[in-house]
């Protein structure tokens, strides 16, 4: 069975860091998130069918991933890294939060271009104004340490019970001050997504 997604509300935090306690960087690093919430379909029952919702969001994600390059300064080329997270209202189950790996995923990394590496991603369920972490890291290589990061994302009304909030998270750079060994972007070489 299909229905209309309807949104409600889309929101959008981007943040500049010009330092983290270190010497000012030569250049400032822009983080945020973009958010979309939407009335979950399958709120307050099983549903064994999902997978319609996950087609028919794919121009959602495309939607909501245009949005955040656009207020990181719209050049996908200067976006390093990313993530994902969905945060169920609790009349949704966490299946449903799943539905973002394709629809949102996909989407940024179709964006963005060469984006080899996996969409470090959260799904949870929770209360109106609860806390979505979203993990990110390396665009082209999950292993490159210095981009192992998050950003916190959260709307203080959303998600009710009979909403999902999907979000999108990228940044243009490593955490500030990045000095913990591991392998660097300029020594990506497997080109694998990996390292």
């Amino acid at each position: 069975m299909t229905q209309e997604l309807i949104i409600r509300k889309t929101a959008i935090h981007v943040e500049e860091t010009r330092h983290d306690g270190g010497p000012v960087l030569a250049r400032p690093i822009l983080k945020g998130w973009c958010a979309v919430i939407l009335r979950n379909p399958f709120a307050g029952r099983y549903e064994p069918e999902l997978m319609w919702m996950m087609e028919a969001m794919k121009p959602i994600g495309l939607m909501v991933a245009e949005r955040l390059l656009a207020g990181l300064g719209g050049n996908p080329d200067a976006v390093e890294a990313y993530g994902k997270g969905g945060l169920v209202g609790s009349a949704g189950e966490l299946e449903h939060g799943a539905l973002w790996h394709v629809a949102g995923g996909y989407a940024m990394r179709g964006l963005l271009g060469k984006a080899l590496a996996i969409v470090p991603s959260m799904t949870k369920v929770g209360p109106m104004g609860g806390v979505l972490d979203i993990p990110i890291h390396h665009r082209n290589a999950a292993y490159v340490r210095s981009h192992f990061d998050g950003i916190t994302c959260v709307v203080p009304d959303a998600p009710r019970p009979d909403e999902i909030l999907f979000a999108l998270a990228m940044t243009t750079g490593p955490r500030p001050h990045a000095r913990v060994g591991g392998l660097r972007q300029d020594e990506i070489s497997a080109w694998d997504g990996q390292r």
